[in-house]
């Protein structure tokens, strides 16, 4: 979409004759429904400067212009585009405006920097970084430009900088991004025209800005090969057993729908570790690879984010981040407008995306109705928050509503916890759950142990993690989160006094679970569901405790910036009893998933210590019907009549 087209002609004229504004806020109304004209005047400076720009009489008259172009499949917008060909090759030539006077270099980073926007100091990207990765996401996911070689060739403008000896926004550290997008500042005005030139000597014979309007989106053939090769030889992706047997299904079905144009839901249910992740990131990338254009979506930042940063090897993360979606990003798509959505972790869908949860209409609706095949992963036991709806029920319902057929499937084999199966069972008896039969079972080569000093469980953690960085402390959302101190590890947020403990909570947000320097943080759910880990070390808080032979929740003891149980207390005065009960399934969803987060063994402290009395009986309870050595449980008895 765009908001304003013109010749260079025209939009000269439009600035000159100030008429420029009016005609952006009314294209604005028309095509986005909602803006202030305090907005569009904000640009009006900008757009001055590209005016006075513009006015070379070497630049074609009929060049195209095109102003704030919002790229496909995202909410990017590119400030300002100049169409033409240099004689040779059609070029578009991309403008990344800034009203910045000042920056500060972070070398930390790659491709950010820091400056002052809204009256604060702000982390923002680098002008050139973020003006070739929107040439990067137009390049890899237009088919026209891709079909009809349309060269990009992206800068930045910053009108109201001037540059200093020494200057940060030029520093060594971003030399590789100022490559692909120089960069022109305040006296500069002849060097951006020479730059517009050199791509636009005549003008817009082949309509390129209409080209890229409406090209279809598709994955380049450079972004299939290359997601394609980092995919091989990854061991984390590799697919044994059911999971391989329903990833063909899914393929099979995927490709099918699409061919044939019909429209299909599918559900694939599972418990904690039975692949469902590994499943959806290899039919994402093996779909990509088939030309469709398929998302990943997830509600939670963290488990995207992490494999994004997995999958990108060698390429750039900009460069395949816009494959990895929130689910609240499908508010106004078009029907069908993607071939395959897969949703991991669909339980944790939300009825309202945005914010403030005031956009849309029910995010299940949304994601079947903008995919022609859309598979969710499920699995309805965790459910962590009060907003999380995500259910098969609903699917079906919302299914139906769209005339799509629905395929169902269900993951059983458990390849986290060491493949126990018998760990889950334990666990849902031990948390009061769900009774089981295997109530004094343990799991198979599972390592279960509970400390009594959160000192010694994150020394092992901390031992642990320097074998592969896959170890991590969690802990229950029982200790405020203040912004406060927010990026100085020496604020220590969760705090255990009686042990002379402190930790401070993850500070390198979704990244925390592959960020060699976090093993020193403690993760939440919110940074660790749908996650993996060698070892979990899980701090038990106050919200679980026991009482009278029973383990018992208390939503009171939770954090007051938790928004997992946002609006609990409004409904504990309506309802007390289906508040009291919603809660206590929550909590105890939480700790199940927290402690199924281990892939070889799960550590535990509980504040509570009568609970972690209770974990120890339970502990050894199940000991006397295994072989034990020091500190491991060797093996579990899975048919009782042999012992």
């Amino acid at each position: 979409m765009i908001i304003y087209e013109a010749t260079k002609t025209e939009f000269i004229s439009d600035v000159i004759n100030e008429q420029l504004v009016d005609r952006l806020y009314k294209s604005y109304q028309e095509k986005v429904g909602r803006t202030s004209k305090q907005e569009i005047v904000s640009w009006e400076n900008s757009l001055q400067r590209m005016c006075n720009v513009m006015q070379d009489q070497e630049i074609p008259h009929d060049a195209s212009v095109a102003i704030e172009f919002k790229i496909p499949n995202t909410s990017k917008r590119v400030d300002f585009i100049v169409a033409g060909n240099n004689g040779e090759q059609d070029h578009v030539v991309i403008v990344e405006l800034k009203q910045w006077s000042e920056v500060e270099k972070i070398t930390s980073q790659d491709g950010v920097v820091k400056t002052f926007v809204g009256g604060r100091l702000n982390t923002l990207p680098h002008p050139s970084y973020q003006a070739w990765s929107y040439a990067a996401l137009i390049k890899d996911f237009n088919e026209n430009v891709q079909e009809k070689q349309i060269q990009l060739e992206p800068c930045a403008y910053l009108h109201n900088y001037r540059k200093t000896e020494d200057d940060p926004l030029l520093d060594a550290h971003y030399q590789e991004h100022l490559k692909k997008a120089p960069i022109f500042t305040k006296g500069e005005i002849q060097q951006l025209r020479d730059f517009i030139k050199k791509y636009v000597k005549k003008g817009d014979r082949h309509q390129l800005i209409y080209q890229i309007e409406h090209g279809r989106i598709r994955p380049s053939k450079s972004l299939q090969d290359s997601l394609t090769s980092m995919l091989k030889g990854n061991e984390e992706f590799l697919m044994i057993d059911e999971q391989k047997v329903f990833y063909e299904e899914a393929l099979h079905l995927a490709l099918e729908c699409v061919k044939n144009d019909k429209k299909q839901v599918m559900v694939i249910e599972g418990g904690p570790g039975t692949g469902k992740s590994v499943m959806a990131i290899n039919l994402l990338v093996h779909l990509i690879n088939q030309g469709l254009m398929t998302l990943y979506v997830s509600k939670n930042s963290a488990p995207r984010d992490v494999y994004a940063s997995k999958l990108k090897g060698t390429i750039r993360k900009t460069e395949i981040d816009n494959l990895f979606k929130g689910s609240g990003s499908f508010t106004e798509s078009s029907f069908n407008e993607f071939d395959v959505i897969i949703v991991d972790e669909a339980h944790r869908l939300n009825e309202k995306s945005g914010f403030y949860g005031n956009q849309g209409e029910n995010q299940i609706k949304e994601l079947i109705h903008a995919a022609k095949f859309t598979l969710f992963f499920i699995d309805e036991n965790q459910r962590v928050t009060l907003k999380d709806i995500g259910s098969i029920d609903l699917i079906k319902k919302f299914a139906e509503e769209a005339n799509a057929d629905l395929i169902t499937g269900q993951l059983t084999s458990q390849f986290r916890c060491d493949g126990s199966d018998a760990y889950i069972s334990w666990l849902d008896d031990v948390l009061h759950i769900k009774e089981t039969a295997n109530s004094h079972y343990y799991g198979v080569d599972y390592d279960f142990r509970v400390y009594n000093d959160p000192n010694e469980m994150r020394k092992e953690i901390e031992k642990l993690n320097q074998t592969n960085n896959k170890s991590r402390l969690l802990a229950g959302y029982c200790w405020e989160w203040p912004t406060a101190g927010r990026y100085d590890t020496r604020h220590k947020d969760i705090s255990i006094p009686e042990h002379k403990f402190e930790i401070s909570w993850n500070l390198s947000d979704s990244i925390w679970a592959i960020d060699s320097n976090s093993v020193s943080e403690a993760g939440c759910i919110h940074t660790s569901q749908g996650l993996e880990f060698d070892y979990a070390g899980v701090i038990i808080g106050p919200d679980l405790r026991y009482e009278n032979g029973q383990v018992i929740t208390d939503y009171t003891k939770r954090a007051k910036t938790d928004q997992s149980l946002k609006g609990i207390k409004i409904l504990a005065k309506k309802d007390p009893e289906n508040a009291q009960a919603t809660a206590d399934q929550i909590i105890r969803n939480t700790y199940r998933t927290l402690m199924t987060r281990g892939q070889k063994g799960c550590f535990i402290f509980c504040t509570d210590p009568t609970l972690n009395a209770y974990f120890e009986e339970r502990l050894q309870r199940a000991r006397t019907y295994t072989d034990v050595s020091p500190g491991r449980v060797l093996r579990v008895a899975e048919d009782r009549e042999d012992y």
